[in-house]
């Protein structure tokens, strides 16, 4: 087999299916025993890094430019060639290990996983799985087209963040309106997305002989750990112990104001009537100020970043017709990419960091030998994310070679725990709605029923924002979450991963050192280990319930009133 991770991959982007099945065939007619398997799945896992890598890059392409008619076609051609008979080519020899019975030292769960993906394979799903990524590619193409005049400039949606922290109240509502007045003339295409997207995954599930997509989904995303029921029980927990401290945070912004209620665009602003914080003028700054922070976090972390920033892994500026929101592609070639809209708010400093967690979580499996093991559960993946964000904070001062004064410090740290309160309900509101639309797949193809059942989630777990009179942009407001659109079920990991990290950020604040060992020890072991064995090594207990949530609320109100005090030193 005469691939090698050393080929290059452009070189790749332009073969034909006609090229690749060869080393398929090659795989596929090999005698497999217990002397040659390991030699086996070595060769199979590169033709597998070098696809996923060709794919990968061929999809970046459309999201740093979703204007980019070029970029769109070969990503197609792709789609509509290549991955289809991967996925029939990859079936065989699953199949074949399967068949085989031979066992693999440290390849147990990855045996689960693949018994899973066999069961689940059909030929009939293959076309509609293509189409499924060329309707996201189409929903990110309208999301990423979105622009408004402000003051006489064309500026993309997220060009409007930074207004709905200016103290002028009538800047702040003048911006949120003019916003959702934008999304709303996409209503209509989005819809049509949506109810094509409902109508495909439904066939893909059927197609697999299957009650619903949510089984479907939970099949394909090894979701072995944990239930739907699971998740229901997360929404309560959520409504009992943190919406009441959402509201807590709600009130006396409130107060704080001045105001009779809170509005949707009063949720960014100081409190206090301090401009927002500015940590950077440009993304060269970002990337210096990160740096920095990393390296004191870890200096191999640290390296690890320096090594994206001297390769040209990192596309953080915010511009026109990119594709929304932020990411870190799991290189399969061990060089992840970040992603991201950079607008000069901590936000940014916060995604950066957290995206170079998904990029230290790649370079720590290096050394596990076959693609298969490399990732786990975005149930842990958004933790190995999301803990860079807290355990990066203790460096964000001047003093520390990050970008504030010790009083900002310690509103951004103050920014970053209220987040966590406040994103909870969010997220089991998103998490919800997900679950009503499959189990109500009728009702859902009506997008007004949509729009209902999201405005109702919305009363029920943020009860803090008055929404009223404003129920047109609120009830299609579930248009924006791309999750829903892109990634269906994916948001609830986002929820249990900031349980973790709370159980994290409470060990590193006993022992920084020894906490951060304990992350890079936890990323290292990839998906070789269960999700709840790996939040143990992480020094976390994996659970959905009350006591723990509430243990981490706690935590987060004791320290916040601890900050209070820092900023008025």
């Amino acid at each position: 087999m005469s691939l090698s991770l050393e080929s290059d991959v452009k070189h790749l982007i332009g073969w034909k299916w006609e090229q690749i099945a060869p080393y398929y065939d090659d795989l596929a007619a090999r005698s497999l025993m217990r002397e040659n398997v390991n030699e086996w799945l070595a060769d199979w896992s590169r033709l597998q890094r070098l696809l996923a890598e060709t794919g990968s890059r061929l999809e970046i392409a459309t999201t740093r430019n979703t204007a980019d008619q070029n970029a769109e076609r070969q990503y197609h051609e792709y789609l509509d060639s290549i991955q289809p008979a991967v996925e029939s080519a990859e079936q065989i020899l699953k199949q074949k290990l399967l068949d085989s019975r031979l066992e693999v030292a440290g390849f147990d769960l990855q045996l689960r996983k693949m018994r899973a993906e066999a069961a689940l394979f059909r030929e009939a799903n293959l076309p509609l799985l293509t189409e499924e990524q060329k309707l996201n590619t189409s929903y990110n193409k309208i999301i990423g087209a979105q622009t408004v005049i402000w003051d006489g400039q064309e500026i993309t949606l997220s060009r409007l963040r930074p207004f709905y922290r200016d103290p002028d109240r009538a800047v702040r509502e003048r911006a949120w309106r003019l916003e959702w007045e934008r999304r709303l003339q996409d209503r209509e295409a989005l819809d049509d997305i949506w109810q094509q997207l409902l109508k495909l995954r439904e066939q893909l599930a059927a197609n697999a002989g299957l009650p619903d997509y949510r089984t479907y989904r939970w099949q394909q995303w090894h979701r072995f750990d944990y239930t739907p029921d699971d998740c229901k029980r997360f929404q309560r927990a959520i409504e009992a112990v943190v919406v009441p401290a959402a509201s807590r945070i709600y009130e006396k912004q409130r107060r704080q104001l001045g105001l009779d209620g809170i509005r949707p665009w009063d949720v960014d602003v100081d409190p206090l009537g301090r401009h927002p914080l500015k940590p950077f003028n440009n993304v060269a700054d970002l990337e210096r100020g990160v740096a920095g922070i990393l390296q004191r976090v870890d200096p191999t972390l640290g390296g690890y970043f320096e090594t994206m920033r001297r390769e040209g892994l990192l596309d953080l500026d915010n511009r026109k017709n990119k594709a929304p929101g932020g990411y870190c592609n799991w290189s399969e070639l061990e060089q992840p990419f970040i992603f991201m809209n950079a607008v000069g708010l901590h936000g940014d400093v916060l995604t950066l960091l957290h995206e170079s967690g998904h990029s230290f979580h790649n370079f720590e499996t290096r050394h596990l030998p076959y693609k298969q093991q490399l990732r786990p559960g975005r149930e842990f993946t958004e933790v190995a994310s999301t803990a860079m964000e807290l355990l990066a904070s203790p460096y964000l001062t001047q003093l520390a070679g990050g970008f504030y004064s010790e009083a900002d410090a310690a509103r951004a740290l103050t920014e970053v725990l209220e987040d966590f309160i406040l994103f909870w309900p969010y997220m089991a509101v998103v998490d919800a709605f997900q679950h009503w639309v499959y189990e109500n797949v009728v009702d859902a193809a009506d997008t007004d029923q949509c729009n209902d059942e999201w405005l109702e989630l919305m009363q029920r777990f943020m009860p803090g924002v008055d929404r009223r009179g404003l129920e047109p942009w609120t009830r299609i407001a579930w248009q924006r979450q791309l999750h829903i659109f892109s990634e269906p079920f994916y948001y609830v990991e986002y929820g249990m991963s900031r349980l973790c990290v709370v159980q994290v950020w409470r060990n590193a604040r006993r022992n920084q050192a020894e906490a951060v060992a304990k992350y890079r020890h936890a990323l290292s072991f990839g998906g070789t280990l269960p999700l709840p064995e790996l939040y143990t090594e992480i020094g976390a207990r994996f659970a959905f319930d009350e006591e723990t949530l509430g243990e981490a609320v706690s935590l987060i109100e004791s320290t916040l009133a601890d900050l209070e005090v820092a900023q008025q030193q």
